[in-house]
């Protein structure tokens, strides 16, 4: 998230929209039950189960948002921000109890079927039903994308699924009215099944986000950009993206800068590349550490490439970078980025002995990096 939206607008806007979704919701729900009563049709109980879910959820989605939107005290630096994900994760396990319930009653339905008793009224509600699904969720989905809230876009996504829904249930009691075919029971379990493919997704990526997951490529790529652009920055590495919440991105980045730049110059770019990407992206730039490069050796260029070529060769290289060296010192240094699940001492004994063997008499260094900016895939 950019800053044209302030925590405070972005917090507006999460609470507003979850509040018009929890009226919506109560009341779809007591419709539905009073219908699904009246009608003997467990398919839209569970229908009326999947609103009363979403309204918990909505409930939660609010007490996260206030929670995360605390100020930063001494023991949370970072902020609160993570509440977000964990307010997520009970809902995740709030849904996946709604869709065992729900599967449990549809089966035993299956089993000792009701005839359902359909009436006008009813199916009017499921069609009003239809419709206010649809609204509700192009709404809560775009104010959610004007907020950046992955769980308002979620919920907008899920109201719009949920119409669907409803609107199988009406089919199956139109099918029951036209031929005497009762579906409502396999479409309450077909709905359970639903609500527990929703509660395995969300909980899927909310452990991946109090995990800690892979940075977004184009954000990566943004930033890099970014910096690459300054006059000064010949390349921009190892960025790492840390993030406590949404909307709270704290990173660190390698950047390579001409070896004969005072730390006054390299102190005034921080700054100046500091306020870039936090303007352009939101994303603080917590942490700039710096690699020399050669400028002033002429064969230093022709060294980096030789060596590069030689680290290149080996399938589990993807990128070598901070190269210098020092020929009268006789000293050379450069990290190499690896592909996950190998050893890292392994390849710096093997690189070590290797370059040793091109440059002999020279002291190797060699840094092994992982690859957190998604360089492969």
């Amino acid at each position: 998230m950019g800053t044209s939206m302030t925590n405070g607008r972005r917090e507006s806007i999460i609470l507003r929209t979850s509040f018009i979704g929890i009226g919506v919701n109560i009341l779809l729900a007591g419709f539905k039950a009073v219908v699904g009563f009246s009608t003997n049709s467990i398919a839209i109980l569970m229908d009326a189960v999947n609103n009363l879910s979403d309204v918990l959820s909505s409930i939660i989605t609010v007490a996260g948002a206030k929670l995360a939107d605390r100020n930063p005290d001494f023991e949370h630096p970072f902020g609160h921000g993570r509440y977000e994900y964990l307010s997520a994760l009970v809902i995740s396990l709030i849904i996946f109890y709604a869709g065992i319930t729900a599967l449990v009653e549809s089966v035993k339905k299956i089993l000792d079927p009701e005839i359902p008793e359909y009436t006008t009224v009813s199916l009017v509600l499921l069609v009003v039903a239809v419709i206010a699904k649809i609204i509700l969720g192009r709404y809560v989905k775009a104010r959610g994308k004007e907020a950046d809230s992955g769980a308002l876009v979620g919920s907008g996504s899920d109201a719009l699924f949920d119409a669907v829904l409803s609107f199988s249930v009406l089919v199956a009691a139109l099918v029951y009215l036209q031929w005497g075919i009762p579906l409502e029971s396999y479409v309450g379990a077909f709905i359970a099944c639903f609500i527990l493919r929703s509660g395995y997704g969300l909980l899927r990526d909310t452990l991946n986000e109090i995990l800690g997951e892979r940075p977004d490529p184009q954000l990566v790529r943004e930033i890099k950009n970014l910096l690459v652009a300054e006059p000064e920055i010949r390349g921009a590495y190892d960025l790492m993206i840390n993030n406590y919440g949404p909307g709270r991105n704290y990173a660190s980045v390698h950047i390579e800068l001409p070896d004969v730049m005072t730390v006054e110059q390299v102190d005034r770019l921080t700054h100046r590349i500091n306020r870039k990407i936090f303007q352009a992206t939101g994303v603080h730039l917590s942490g700039v550490t710096v690699y020399s490069c050669n400028t002033r050796d002429p064969e230093a260029a022709a060294i980096r490439e030789k060596v590069s070529g030689l680290v290149m060769k080996h399938t589990w290289a993807l990128q070598v970078h901070g190269f210098y060296v020092d020929r009268k010192a006789k000293t050379m240094r450069f990290d190499v980025v690896v592909t996950f699940g190998r050893d890292r001492d392994a390849i710096v004994r093997e690189l070590e002995k290797e370059v040793g063997a091109l440059y002999p008499g020279y002291r190797v260094s060699v840094d092994v990096d992982r690859d957190i900016s998604a360089l492969q895939g």
